[in-house]
Order: structure tokens, then C-alpha cells, then sequence
């Protein structure tokens, strides 16, 4: 009986090791490498098992705060040259995560409890996870990945693979936003209020407000514009051809993926919501905002909505709004309309015009109107130290903002129409001491950076190579004026806690963003195909955040094969050759800057080329 117990345990034991073997095996095959590809048919790139890493317990749900801090930055990264500690491999986040936005996860405001009032929006506004519970690994594409179809071809069709949902093709069938066909996603430029496409109903805006030629850009003088829930950005699409540049703004809702399919198609879109806080952008930016039966209730908070769409016109804006309550008869709809009639009356609006669906508002010149007003009247304006350029995590007020001394004496912005306004000195340059000459010498010297860099990118990229860009430290817009004659549109990014030049970027007829470069950015992975840092490592390291994650979040919002120019000190790019091969980078090309400037000649002029890889996983789902 003994030696058949012995037996029986032996064999028990062997048919373990072989289990524990094979699950091993299996993990080794499943997670172990990744094979790269490339639209030219490069070999692949290979990773070992040392890619293999826990991810997520802390993230998706566990309360173990010691798996937490795994997330953590290997090293609090110094610039300095030094004995730092340098992955050989970073390691690749699950596939699940192939659309991970950090700081708009749902993930996160559930693991870390938050109390959000969702009847404001606040669950999709910016929550960013604490350093324990951020993802420190490569975000991979999905499944079939394709380069991006090139503009301007891409603004009427994408790769289905890019972006695997089809549930607004489904869900907005009668309204002509996007089509399913084959290996595509077709956009016929349909939207929930402009079923028959965006360019005849911007033609209707124009003629209501008796435009030259229906052209809505009248002759220059409207260039911004700021389109609310814009759904998958057609009618931002189909202002680019009229030279008018708008900012298509959403949030991550139900409608999930609808900025993500108007930066794929290569429209410039943004990850926002009109919740509590201040939208990103500085008073008096756009010429008109749009809302196209984009569900917004402003009547709600005294109208601290409308109201902040009030702050970001400018002197004479218009607010084009399109909605059952402009023409419908039912009791709801003629209770809401007249309520908003009044509350726009008491904020000096006037209607410029109204037909069939649609209204357009126009705010005053001047403050004239505002104090004109009975005592006591809501709203009331902004308290004279309020500052209405403060954007960064800065709460929404349920007040009018008067305007400058300036902007009273000028009767309006004093802009030049476009495309001079590009290069004229904006009159708010005086906010900040700066002269006209030191605006005219800063355009001149990026033009010639700009064109310096081209002739580095030149064996690299065609004309069509490039559409979304993003100057990561922008200050007065120069590198994106620059790029003017290029088939390329700029988010041009204002670090929240340096000199407010965004209004002088929106006055150049520029668009662009305040954002903390310690935090991630509000877009989806895989947007942009250009990356321009300028002094943002150095600055990030003055700030205490680490270099290694900014590295990461450069990665996560780069689109495969795309570039990143970095203009920075040596010891920075010295410290950034190092991580080269853990993300899966390849130097293009490097220069100091010299040859290009008398001023910055300590500064050295590094370009980098983003690989694209697939992980083992998506090349199995794809086959």
C-alpha cells in the first residue's frame, strides 16, 4: 500500500510540473514578444520575455496600494549626465488599454471613489491618477493597425482598424454622420441637424448673416470658431476650405470616440465638456461658437454656461445655435426658448438673425449695454480682480466679463482679417510688455528654425506626410505660423503656470490649449503626427515631474511613424538617447543651433522617428 501511495504522488507531481510547464509556455507565447511592421515592409522588431509585467491590479480595482506603487517612474529622472538607471525595455500595456486616456479614464474616478455631481458633467472632466496608479508602459495599437489615410483624402474616409467602432455608424444611420464600408469608415458629412452635409448648412449661417458670396469667413474676419458637442467634426471639416480654423470640442460620452474619429480624419478636435471648470482658452478667442443640437441645458446655474461661451467670444461674436427650441411649439420647447430669449437679453445679446431651426446671437461691441442695465440685474458682471484668461482647474462663475479699456476704446478686437493678423502684432501684446518688434523678430526666427528643420525632415517625409501637429511650449504661436503654407494644422499648448500667451496665439488666428505637462493630455493615443518640444524637458524637470513620464506621454499620443523634434540642451538629449530603444524610437537626425540662431546656440536640434510595432496579440487577432 505504500509504495503504490509513493507511485500515485509521483505521478501526481509530473502531471503538475507539466501543467505549471505548459501555462508557462503558453504565457511566454502570448506575452513574450512583439512583432513590428511597418508600411514599407521593415523587419520586425523582436522583445523578449522581459516585456512580461503585472498590470492593473492597483488600476482596474484592487486595493493593495503596495501593487500600486509598481507604476511608479523606475527613477525620478535627473537631466544631468550621471549613472541614472535606463530600461532596456519598457514594458506594453494590455490590450484593452489601446485607447487609454489617463486623466478622462472611468477607471480611475471609480477606484479612487470620487464624489462628482454627474448632473454637472463632472465625470468628464479631468481626474488625472496619482503617481502609484499611472501606467508606465507602452500603449499598443489595436488590432490591424494601418498608417492613417493621408489628407486631405482622410477627411472623407479612415482605416475601421484605427479605430474599431462602428456604433455611431449604427446609432446615426439617418443622419448621414459616418458609413461603414469594407475595410473603411466613410463620413459624408452629415450631422444631427445637417443630414443633407456641413458645407450647405455653414452656407445657410453665412446668408443669414448676409455674408459676401454665403462665404462664412466674411472676407477674413471670422477665423476661430469653437464648435460644442461637434460630434465627429464635419462641420469643422468643411470650414477649413473657407480659411476658418475651429476648435471641435466633446467630451469621452456615450458618443465615445467622436473626437477620436475627428483627429484621425485630421480635423482639429479636442477632449473637453462644459461641466465646472473654465474651458481651456483665454477670453475673447473665437469670432463665433457653434452648438448643433449638441443636448446642452443653458439654462441651468443661472446660465453659467451660456455664460462661459460669452467669456470666449470676442467683442461683436456670434453664437450660432441650432435646436427644437428656436422653432418648435410644443409647451416644453416654447418655455426653454423663452427663457433663454430673456436670460440672452439681460446678457445684451441681440439676434443678428433667425430661420426655420436655427438662431445666431451676436454679444455687443463694448460695455456700453452692460452698464446701461438696472441695479441688481443677473447676471451680474465679474468682479473686477477676476482674471477671465485664468483657465487652469479654475471653476466657472455665473458672471458677465466686461471688457478691456482697450476693446472699450476700439469698439471691437482690433484684429486684422486673415490671413495679415497671422503676422501683425496683436493689440493684447501690451498685457505683456512685449513690443512689436520683439513679435516681428520672434516670427522671423522661427521661420528660419521652422525652415531649418524641414531641410532635416526632408529624406524623411513627403508633402503629404504630416497634418496634426502639436507645439508642446508654443509661446507666441511663431512655430505654427511658420508652418502656414504646410498642409498641416498646429495645437499650439501654453504651459498653465507661464506667461498667458494663448490670447496672443487666438489673436494670430491660431488655436491652441492651456496644460500642465506633469499631467497627460486630453487626447486619445495615436493623434498627432508631429511633436515639437522646445525647452519642455528642461522645463518639466524645473517643476519636479519626472522626464520618463513626459517620454511615456509623448509615445502614447504620437502616432506610429511619427516625429518628434526636441530643442533643448544637450545634457536633455543626451538623456533622451538612452530611452530610445525602450520605446522603440530611431534618431533621424541631429544639429546643433548654430547654424540657425546668434541667440540659442547652446541649444541642440534632435529629431526622432516613432516605430511602428504591433504586439503579438494584434497581429493573431489580424491574420
Amino acid at each position: 500500500m505504500r509504495g503504490r501511495s509513493d507511485g500515485g504522488q509521483k505521478k501526481r507531481l509530473i502531471t503538475s510540473v507539466c501543467v505549471v510547464a505548459i501555462f508557462l509556455g503558453f504565457l511566454y507565447v502570448y506575452y513574450g514578444s512583439i512583432f513590428g511592421s511597418s508600411s514599407n515592409g521593415a523587419s520586425a522588431l523582436e522583445y523578449g520575455s522581459k516585456s512580461l509585467r503585472k498590470f492593473g491590479s492597483s488600476y482596474l480595482g484592487g486595493n493593495d496600494e503596495a501593487d500600486g506603487k509598481q507604476f511608479e517612474s523606475s527613477t525620478k529622472v535627473g537631466l544631468e549626465d550621471g549613472e541614472d538607471v535606463v530600461p532596456k525595455t519598457f514594458p506594453v500595456c494590455d490590450d484593452r488599454h489601446s485607447e487609454l486616456i489617463p486623466c478622462l479614464d472611468r477607471n480611475i474616478i471609480y477606484q479612487m471613489r470620487l464624489k462628482l455631481d454627474l448632473s454637472v458633467m463632472e465625470h468628464y472632466e479631468r481626474h488625472c491618477p496619482p503617481p502609484e496608479r499611472r501606467y508606465n508602459c507602452l500603449i499598443p495599437p489595436p488590432s490591424g493597425y494601418k498608417i492613417p489615410v493621408k489628407w486631405p483624402q482622410s477627411r472623407d474616409e479612415v482605416w475601421k482598424a484605427n479605430i474599431p467602432h462602428t456604433h455611431l455608424a449604427h446609432e446615426k444611420s439617418d443622419q448621414n454622420w459616418m458609413v461603414v464600408q469594407g475595410e473603411k469608415i466613410v463620413f459624408p458629412g452629415g450631422g444631427t441637424h445637417f443630414h443633407y452635409g456641413a458645407d450647405k448648412y455653414i452656407a445657410l449661417i453665412a446668408s443669414m448673416l448676409n455674408f459676401s458670396h454665403n462665404n462664412l469667413n466674411n472676407e477674413g474676419r471670422i477665423r476661430t470658431v469653437l464648435d460644442v458637442g461637434c460630434g465627429v467634426a464635419s462641420f469643422g471639416a468643411y470650414l477649413l476650405s473657407s480659411d476658418i480654423i475651429a476648435m471641435s470640442l466633446a467630451p469621452n460620452d456615450v458618443h465615445q470616440n467622436q473626437i477620436q474619429f475627428a483627429l484621425e480624419r485630421g480635423i482639429p478636435a479636442y477632449l473637453g465638456v462644459l461641466g465646472t471648470k473654465r474651458l481651456p482658452y483665454p477670453s475673447r478667442s473665437f469670432e463665433l461658437a457653434h452648438c448643433s443640437r449638441c443636448r446642452i441645458d443653458w439654462l441651468q446655474r443661472d446660465g453659467i454656461l451660456l455664460l462661459e461661451l460669452d467669456r470666449l467670444l470676442r467683442p461683436g461674436g456670434y453664437f450660432a445655435y441650432s435646436s427644437p427650441e428656436a422653432y418648435a411649439q410644443d409647451e416644453e420647447d416654447l418655455r426653454i426658448w423663452k427663457e433663454m430669449s430673456t436670460l440672452v437679453e439681460r446678457m445684451c445679446w441681440k439676434i443678428a438673425a433667425k430661420r426655420n431651426q436655427t438662431v445666431i446671437w451676436q454679444k455687443p461691441l463694448t460695455n456700453d449695454c452692460y452698464m446701461e442695465r438696472e441695479p441688481g440685474t443677473n447676471p451680474p458682471l465679474c468682479r473686477s480682480d477676476d482674471d477671465p484668461d485664468a483657465v487652469w482647474g479654475v471653476p466657472m462663475e455665473a458672471c458677465i466679463s466686461p471688457y478691456s479699456d482697450h476693446d472699450q476704446k476700439a469698439k471691437g478686437s482690433g484684429l486684422a482679417p486673415w490671413p495679415a493678423r497671422l503676422t501683425s502684432p496683436p493689440p493684447r501684446l501690451a498685457d505683456f510688455g512685449y513690443s512689436n518688434e520683439m513679435f516681428e523678430k520672434d516670427t522671423e526666427t522661427w521661420r528660419r528654425w521652422v525652415e531649418s528643420y524641414w531641410n532635416l525632415l526632408s529624406p524623411k517625409i513627403e508633402a503629404d506626410t504630416l497634418r496634426n501637429v502639436m507645439d508642446m511650449k508654443a509661446n507666441m504661436g511663431s512655430f505654427a505660423a511658420a508652418l502656414k503654407d504646410k498642409n498641416v494644422w498646429v495645437m499650439n499648448v501654453i504651459p498653465e503656470d507661464g506667461p498667458n500667451t494663448l490670447k496672443l496665439i487666438y489673436d494670430r488666428g491660431l488655436i491652441g490649449t492651456t496644460h500642465n505637462w506633469c499631467e497627460a493630455f486630453s487626447t486619445y493615443p495615436r493623434t498627432y503626427d508631429l511633436l515639437h518640444a522646445w525647452t519642455a524637458f528642461s522645463d518639466i524637470e524645473k517643476k519636479g515631474c519626472s522626464a520618463e513620464d513626459l517620454l511615456l506621454e509623448m509615445d502614447r499620443i504620437l502616432r506610429p511613424s511619427g516625429f518628434i523634434i526636441v530643442r533643448d540642451k544637450q545634457p536633455v538629449i543626451n538623456f533622451i538617447r538612452k530611452y530610445l530603444s525602450a520605446l522603440h524610437w530611431e534618431a533621424v537626425a541631429t544639429a546643433d543651433s548654430s547654424s540657425d540662431s546668434e541667440h540659442e546656440g547652446d541649444d541642440v536640434v534632435f529629431i526622432i522617428q516613432k516605430k511602428l510595432w504591433l504586439t503579438s496579440e494584434s497581429v493573431r487577432n489580424s491574420e
